[in-house]
């Protein structure tokens, strides 16, 4: 097709594999001549988003299997399905994870696929985070700008308001310490939110300029990052531990911390796991190095993939189409309970903010404040194609730093030094870039 790079061209960036087809699994009762297509998601919802498409039209009947959250074995069973030739026509992606499956050929190039009604449909800071030179690899659900989630109860009781500034953010910090209560815990199983903090101040990980895949993990911009939350724990400023499981849980039940750095869609997440502090928190904008420049970098979101073993691509698209930019599909998924994911169609955040349940938040219309911070997020931010094994030796690292053995400088430098043979393993070009 004129105009479209050779399969070499894309290898040399490290992106797209041979497409190949294969007859989706069976399964459903689909109307006589309806297309049959396959879905597997963990995304909560999915199965009333399936059903009100289904019952939408009858030329393209879906069929749904819920499977488990990437990090719990669902993105081991997609591959492993791709290997053995069966997996679905559509599965859902996380952001960090699309290169890498994009390079292991699960998720087709669908460039072509992309019509032009969609691409004006969506967020173009969104879909840049799915394409890669000049070829998109999956269409983006959500998109979820970084945010300052905080108690207010407790800001009014240390005599604080949102900081606009890291500097501002240090002081509050520096006013909160007591022999209980810290303004914040650095997340040392969060190595996608000090992504989203590095992205935001100006860095770079990854990119595939020159036809190589370019690596540097501890730029000048993520080095400013690093420093800065080194300087608040040694100071004993923040806590320093995991905030996914038990210990960051009580932290916030208990009180503990006054404030959360996470993306738009934990706000959903907070009201569905404390109800009982309804009220007592609301959202702001992330703190800014530079307010006259103000950027952000985001932390969760989840985008649609074709596989290569889809024998019906264009029906698939279509329903990813429907899924991402039709109101009645984001009402089908708000209807399996509350969320605060901010929609990638534009269009669509009215119909978010109406369901949205503001007294949680004091009344506060949080879907305003989204709108105002996802035109922050800044452009040029590429994920690598190993995300998996980057983030984990970068969260071992700074498990080990939070314990005073190395810094958060020498988990990024560990990370880096641990992402490039599986680049090469790739049969990838690749460049390193050291500080």
């Amino acid at each position: 097709m004129p105009g479209r790079p050779s399969r070499r061209t894309v290898l040399a960036a490290g992106l797209a594999v041979p497409l190949a087809a294969a007859c989706s699994g069976p399964g459903g009762d689909a109307p006589r001549g309806a297309t049959r297509i396959t879905f597997w998601s963990a995304l909560r919802g999915s199965q009333q988003v399936v059903d009100a498409f289904n019952r939408s039209q009858n030329r393209i009947h879906v069929v749904f299997q819920q499977i488990p959250s990437g990090d719990q074995g669902g993105y081991a069973k997609l591959s492993n399905a791709v290997r053995a030739g069966n997996a679905p026509d559509v599965a859902t992606l996380e952001y960090p994870q699309v290169p890498g499956f994009a390079i292991d050929g699960v998720a087709r190039d669908i460039t072509d696929l992309v019509g032009d009604r969609l691409r004006a449909k969506l967020l173009p800071q969104a879909l840049r985070l799915t394409t890669f030179a000049g070829r998109v690899f999956t269409v983006p659900l959500d998109v979820e700008p970084m945010v300052l989630h905080y108690r207010t109860d407790l800001f009014a009781q240390h005599g604080l308001s949102p900081p606009r500034t890291w500097d501002d953010f240090t002081a509050a910090a520096r006013k909160v310490r007591d022999d209980r209560r810290r303004l914040v815990a650095f997340a040392t199983d969060g190595a996608t939110q000090f992504a989203a903090a590095s992205w935001q101040a100006g860095a770079q990980w990854f990119d595939t300029s020159g036809g190589a895949w370019n690596v540097s993990l501890a730029d000048a911009a993520t080095r400013r990052v690093a420093g800065y939350w080194q300087g608040l724990i040694d100071e004993g400023l923040v806590f320093a531990n995991g905030v996914a499981g038990r210990q960051g849980d009580a932290q916030i039940g208990q009180g503990l911390v006054l404030a959360r750095l996470s993306g738009a869609w934990d706000a959903g997440a907070q009201m569905k796991a404390r109800p009982a502090q309804k009220g007592q928190w609301a959202i702001a904008p992330l703190p800014q190095w530079d307010p006259a420049h103000p950027a952000v970098g985001t932390h969760g979101g989840s985008t649609f993939a074709v596989t290569r073993d889809s024998a019906h691509p264009e029906a698939a698209m279509e329903f990813i189409e429907w899924q991402v930019s039709h109101p009645d599909a984001l009402r089908a998924r708000l209807s399996s309970g509350t969320s605060s994911q901010y929609p990638a169609a534009p269009d669509l955040v009215e119909v978010g903010r109406k369901a949205f349940d503001r007294r949680y938040y004091g009344g506060q219309d949080i879907y305003r404040l989204f709108e105002a911070e996802a035109a922050k997020i800044r452009d040029g931010w590429t994920w690598g194609p190993r995300m998996s094994a980057t983030q984990r030796v970068l969260q071992d690292g700074f498990a080990r730093a939070s314990a005073g053995q190395g810094t958060l400088l020498d988990a990024l430098r560990d990370a880096q030094r641990a992402t490039m043979p599986d680049l090469i393993a790739l049969g990838l070009a690749t460049t390193e870039h050291s500080s």
